[in-house]
């Protein structure tokens, strides 16, 4: 098939980078993530936490408008997304920021806007205010039980002006145990916190679903381990909106529902100098079953279980599937702490509909290595993180050479029975590296029942944090080869041994390129000068350049 034969030396050249990464991971016997306590490395956040609810104090003072975030002094134990020093002993904050930002051709360029938890700026010329306090919980010793809270705003004034709630909630720890509703920054997933280019579950991308959520926010030392072994989870329940269904027509649009749970290990103790970690999470959208299956049999009890367990369910007239759109990642991790330099590994692997199960799909993952200086010197330039990540999903168990079994390919974040797949208002939740009809340049072969027309790639990308004179800075540059979807090949393996043939048009070989600078200066009284450029080049996404200018005042 000449899909198959499409530049096989690039394709040969990611697969031995992917092989090689590997190889190290299993030689550094990897196998699992992120730190118990906001001692330990802050590096890589797991699953449902808030990026920055980790340091204590500092929740919600980070992220500021277009995307920039506050920087991070080079040595920091706080899990922020940010690029600057924060208090940790601040109980209470607060922040606003006036921001002037600019983009070519109507579009935000892709680091712009990715991975800035639904804060972005309009495209074009545009203005923008956001304000934001925040309680955070208090540092007394032994306290049973603490509450804290938070609530942030932007306005963008262009052409179409927007407000838009990007944080508003509460939550309250009683021991171990936490509860948290309302809207806030999350991520899910184990990966590097602030260079990433995003978990498959849930990577930060898009406006946090509102939601009520439970768990131990920090890892608990499992008794008569003697901290050796940890724990952490949660369980949530959110309410995501309304989803358009593929049916005939398309008209009927339903309230769905998020449900999600995760569940974390930790090998080894906070203070030893090689740990583990290892995890699994899983995400449902789901609901109204009734309004899409007349006959549907199940009470709405029973129909949660089915969602909660993965179980299938089908009568004579429903065809037999998982209740609701599954998917999740299983992640690995381990975290190395040497002299100078701390060290971390991570893997995930990727489900969607099952393929994982027969290790059909396991090629496909994120890989990353994140070194962290734990010694920096003074001088004019300093480096104080650098990482590197590959991702890999052409594969997704699709291919015509590949062992029957009873799924199909994955199709990742595609959903035959909810049109918008894993997706919230518009913005995909997962990597942004796979690509919704929204950005991709028009003239591809798409089929009308899929969302992202663009879920077979490879990338690579890397990212810095780094300091010149009293200027803190990050990186980012992204390059990826994109196969768009197996509807849109020559051809796939489908379920058994069943193999179908796709008519053209076909998908090309698409190469893209993005990058982006952002830069933040402390100044006098509590206020913050930050800059920020970006550019897209490619045939994947609109050419693009665009950059702001941002003063914030802190409290």
């Amino acid at each position: 098939m000449k899909e198959y034969k499409t530049n096989n030396k690039l394709i040969k050249r990611g697969m031995k980078t992917q092989n090689t990464i590997i190889g190290l991971i299993l030689c550094l016997n990897l196998q699992a993530q992120v730190p118990a306590d906001t001692t330990s490395n802050p590096i890589l956040h797991n699953y449902n936490q808030n990026l920055v609810a980790l340091s204590a104090g500092n929740e919600r003072q980070n992220i500021l408008p277009g995307g920039l975030e506050k920087p991070v002094p080079a040595v920091t134990t706080a899990h922020s997304q940010s690029i600057a020093p924060i208090s940790e002993e601040n109980t209470y904050g607060a922040f606003m920021t006036a921001g002037l930002f600019a983009t070519t051709d109507g579009t935000v360029p892709f680091w712009m806007r990715s991975r800035r938890f639904g804060s972005i700026p309009a495209d074009g010329l545009s203005a923008s205010i956001i304000a934001g306090a925040h309680k955070e919980y208090d540092n007394t010793p032994n306290q049973l039980f603490a509450w804290g809270a938070g609530v942030e705003a932007r306005f963008n004034a262009a052409s179409n002006s927007e407000l838009i709630l990007i944080e508003g909630y509460t939550k309250g720890r009683l021991g171990v145990f936490q509860l948290k509703a309302g809207r806030f920054r999350e991520t899910t997933g184990l990966v590097d916190s602030t260079l990433s280019s995003g978990a498959f579950s849930v990577s930060g991308n898009a406006l946090g679903i509102p939601q009520i959520q439970i768990g131990f926010p920090d890892y608990w030392d499992v008794p008569l381990t003697n901290g050796v072994f940890a724990l952490k989870w949660s369980l949530v329940h959110g309410w995501m909106g309304t989803y358009t269904i593929n049916d005939d027509d398309g008209n009927l649009r339903l309230e769905t529902y998020l449900h999600q749970k995760s569940i974390y290990g930790r090998l080894g103790k906070p203070s030893w100098k090689v740990k583990f970690y290892a995890g699994l999470n899983h995400q449902v959208t789901w609901g109204n079953e009734k309004q899409i299956y007349p006959s549907w049999g199940l009470s709405n009890f029973e129909t949660y279980k089915y969602v909660f367990l993965g179980k299938a369910y089908g009568t004579s007239s429903i065809p037999e599937s998982k209740v609701g759109n599954h998917l999740g990642s299983i992640d690995q991790a381990m975290e190395w702490d040497m002299k100078s330099v701390l060290f971390t590994g991570y893997h995930q692997f990727f489900y969607d509909i099952g393929g994982l199960a027969k290790l059909s799909n396991a090629k496909d993952g994120l890989w990353g290595i994140s070194l962290k200086n734990k010694s920096p010197k003074e001088s004019s330039w300093q480096w104080q993180k650098f990482l590197v990540e590959f991702l890999y999903s052409k594969s997704q168990g699709g291919e015509v050479d590949s062992k029957p079994r009873p799924s199909g390919a994955e199709d990742y974040y595609n959903n035959f029975l909810y049109y918008e797949g894993w997706s919230y208002q518009g913005e995909n939740l997962g990597n942004p590296l796979f690509t919704t009809k929204k950005y991709i340049q028009e003239g591809y072969p798409a089929k009308s029942y899929q969302y992202y027309p663009n879920n077979r790639l490879m990338a690579f990308h890397g990212g810095a944090d780094f300091s010149v004179y009293d200027w803190q800075c990050r990186a980012l540059l992204t390059y990826s080869v994109n196969w768009g979807t197996y509807s849109t090949s020559p051809a796939e393996r489908s379920l058994g041994d069943r193999i179908v043939y796709h008519d053209p048009p076909y998908f090309p070989e698409i190469n893209q390129f993005s990058a982006l600078v952002e830069t933040r200066k402390p100044l006098r009284n509590g206020f913050e000068l930050g800059l920020q450029f970006a550019i897209d080049q490619g045939d994947l996404l609109y050419n693009s350049v665009g950059g702001g200018v941002t003063l914030t005042k802190r409290w």
